[in-house]
């Protein structure tokens, strides 16, 4: 029976389907999956910098909206977040802006990231020793100084490993966008099961990209990690 099922899984038939869709696969990958990572990652970051600053500055007002945005980011699901952002804003009378698919992935996708990510330089900031803030206060820098120049510095060294894990899980988040029409990876495979009738194949053959893409970013992330553990004192 398993080597029926063997053998079935790997006819020639199945191997050619393989064959011919993985050339679709990729250029979703190229085109779509790896672009909408990367620009929604940095535009998340430079939002959880703002957003974590605010939440740390001690100013009632920008740390309360930066911690409701941070609460409703968190408590509402990524797939729900998409459909409001491209199917919702038109009903506010946003038409004008003609939202592409994929424009809508990267505002949602940039919008949850700045979120989660924000928690982690937040953290990041705090677990630096106050003795910082005090050294750095002591010779005439002012607050923002001290952030830029000592505090973040130091930050960007603890945050990078969950940041790294961040960035890996937006890779398989992307998927998602293919709820709303975007041609990545998992919409042209959605869109090569429609007329080969072949889920189980195709749809293992994308998540064996997306293992790779993901094995070849831990490795990054490890390699990235080595190298900074060794400015650190022991």
């Amino acid at each position: 029976m398993k080597m029926y099922l063997y053998n079935s899984f790997f006819s020639a038939e199945n191997i050619e389907i393989l064959q011919d869709s993985f050339l679709p696969l990729l250029k979703g990958v190229l085109s779509y999956t790896i672009p909408l990572t990367l620009i929604s990652f940095f535009i998340g970051i430079i939002i959880a910098v703002v957003t974590a600053v605010c939440r740390i500055s001690g100013i009632k007002l920008l740390s309360g909206i930066a911690r409701v945005y941070v609460s409703i980011i968190r408590g509402t699901p990524l797939l729900v977040q998409l459909f409001i952002v491209f199917f919702g804003l038109g009903n506010l009378g946003i038409d004008a802006l003609k939202f592409e698919p994929f424009t809508g992935a990267v505002i949602a996708f940039s919008l949850n990231t700045g979120a989660y990510a924000s928690e982690i330089i937040r953290a990041s900031i705090l677990s630096i020793e106050k003795g910082q803030w005090e050294a750095s206060s002591s010779i005439g820098m002012s607050y923002f100084q001290s952030l830029k120049r000592v505090i973040l510095p130091q930050a960007t060294r603890v945050s990078i490993p969950p940041l790294s894990n961040s960035f890996i899980g937006l890779v398989k988040e992307t998927s998602l966008a293919s709820t709303i029409l975007v041609s990545e990876m998992f919409r042209k495979a959605q869109e090569i099961v429609a007329t080969t009738y072949t889920p189980l194949l195709v749809y293992v053959e994308a998540a064996a990209i997306y293992w790779v893409i993901c094995f070849v970013l831990s490795l990054i992330q490890e390699r990235i990690e080595i190298r900074l553990n060794r400015y650190v004192k022991t």
